[in-house]
């Protein structure tokens, strides 16, 4: 997701000046996630603090707690699974004074010098590399935990991710050697995770010291990773390159779908899991109800009018 968010910056700031796009994402990533933040998180919160017998009281008498920001888990102030958002949003801050450097015509026309380097497959996998200092230097001080103020391990990760988005979009010859050797790259990462699911996540065997466990998942973890993604860009560069009614109706979807999922699974899941019955109904029935609830909404009042398309980070351009 990250590595897609700066290709998307790229291809934003292709046609934008620099203080138009920093703007735009301020619209799209910062609004709708201080709205979310202080209006639909804090029923994952409330419906949370119920079921764990925290409180007992009525969501009116709940809800004035999330405007004393006391951070969760103390408090119900929280981003939740908006953290992808809240990441998000602090990096294009950091790399935005390099972004706007990196479209000056002069810098431009040295990025381009690369252009052969990524027509090499080994140069691709050798990013890999990268992140595999990451897991070596900062996975056992700085676990993950995304609070962002003291989650090193996962800001650095990511924050790469975004930058080698929005650098190697840049390029025609990565996207072309992403498809043309997208087998050879998803066969390695098929194969590590194979072996990190056996070794790592089965048995729950996580490293937690600076070992020789820790320095094979990183090798691992970081193959598995950085050639999933090339390889997925590929295939989606040979199989996925069309549009169609389905797609420009579900892509802007997409984002407020994100938004509101987790709060709808939790608070309708808190009645569900009540019910007497198999757990296997009970999963389909929360899967459709969370599907329908968000497309209800989506359908019918986040699209219809200008100010939720605002708070949830659609183009306030209404179009039918």
């Amino acid at each position: 997701m990250f590595f897609i968010a700066g290709v998307g910056a790229n291809f934003s700031l292709s046609n934008r000046k620099p203080l138009i796009f920093l703007g735009e994402r301020f619209v799209r990533l910062f609004i709708p996630l201080a709205f979310a933040m202080m209006f639909t998180i804090p029923f994952q919160v409330y419906f949370e603090w119920l079921q764990t017998g925290r409180i007992s009281s009525s969501y009116f008498e709940f809800y004035p707690s999330v405007w004393e920001f006391v951070p969760y888990p103390d408090g119900s102030f929280t981003w939740s699974h908006l953290w992808f958002v809240v990441y998000l949003f602090v990096f294009t801050l950091l790399l935005w004074p390099l972004f706007s450097i990196m479209k000056i015509k002069m810098i431009q026309r040295g990025i381009q010098k690369l252009e052969l380097l990524f027509a090499n497959p080994l140069s691709i996998v050798a990013l890999s590399g990268i992140f595999m200092f990451y897991y070596f230097q900062l996975y056992i001080k700085w676990p993950e935990q995304q609070n962002l103020i003291a989650d090193w391990f996962t800001f650095i990760f990511s924050i790469t991710l975004f930058f080698l988005g929005f650098l190697l979009s840049h390029f025609s010859s990565f996207w072309q050697t992403c498809e043309k050797y997208r087998w050879q790259f998803f066969i390695p990462s098929a194969i590590s995770m194979i072996i990190l699911f056996v070794q790592y996540y089965w048995p729950l065997a996580l490293p937690k010291e600076q070992d020789n466990a820790l320095y094979l998942y990183g090798i691992l973890d970081s193959i598995h990773i950085w050639l999933l993604i090339v390889s997925l860009l590929g295939f989606a560069r040979k199989n996925l390159n069309f549009s169609n009614v389905f797609l420009r109706y579900t892509t802007p979807a997409v984002y407020p779908f994100y938004i509101l999922h987790q709060t709808i699974i939790v608070a309708a899941g808190y009645y569900v899991v009540q019910w007497p019955l198999p757990v296997f109904i009970k999963l389909i029935m929360l899967i459709v109800i969370c599907f329908a609830s968000v497309y209800l909404l989506y359908e019918y009042i986040i699209k219809r009018f200008m100010l939720t398309r605002l708070l949830y980070g659609l183009k306030l351009r209404i179009r039918e």
